[in-house]
């Protein structure tokens, strides 16, 4: 499929994107609050990844997955960036707060990526990069950058803010009753 792509096969293009499609835009998604965005950013990736397919090294399939992610969050970045969205201020690192994971860890797949969605783009951001992407946070102050105290300053709020949704929407169930 890899060389169909390398020589501009439509058919081996489709067959990637098809295969592919649905998982980037869950990716994109996570960034990008607006549907029409993330599609488009999507979009936008599998023609840069088509385009530069010459310089992917096929390592098997599992190597393909994660150089589109790459290439997706790359777009996501840049469109926030761009759109002005995320702007972080140099913050010194807080000392994490409580965190009840075990509430978290009772949602759906569904209801968390909603959540996640909610929050702003700078938390949902590192959030995303540190929590799903698993990136330290020294490659997240290198990536977008800004400091490390920064990142895991936004982090930590971003887990605050996070329980503080998933309190409201009433998916939250205190311990002690």
């Amino acid at each position: 499929m890899i060389e169909g792509c390398r020589e501009g096969r439509h058919k081996e293009q489709k067959l990637l994107f098809d295969q592919y499609a649905g998982a980037m835009l869950a990716v994109c998604t996570r960034y990008v609050r607006n549907g029409a965005d993330a599609e488009e950013l999507m979009l936008n990736g599998f023609y840069k990844f088509f385009s530069q397919v010459n310089r992917f090294v096929y390592n098997g399939q599992g190597s393909i997955a994660p150089w589109l992610r790459k290439i997706m969050i790359n777009e996501c970045l840049m469109f926030l960036r761009k759109k002005g969205q995320l702007i972080m201020k140099n913050e010194q690192a807080v000392e994490e707060t409580g965190y009840d994971e075990e509430a978290t860890g009772r949602l759906s797949a569904t209801e968390l990526f909603t959540y996640i969605t909610q929050l702003p783009a700078g938390y949902r951001t590192v959030f995303n990069l540190y929590v799903i992407e698993e990136m330290s946070h020294k490659e997240i102050a290198v990536l977008l950058n800004i400091s490390e105290g920064t990142s895991k300053s936004q982090l930590s709020k971003a887990r605050l803010q996070l329980q503080q949704i998933i309190k409201q929407k009433g998916a939250y169930h205190e311990r002690f009753r």
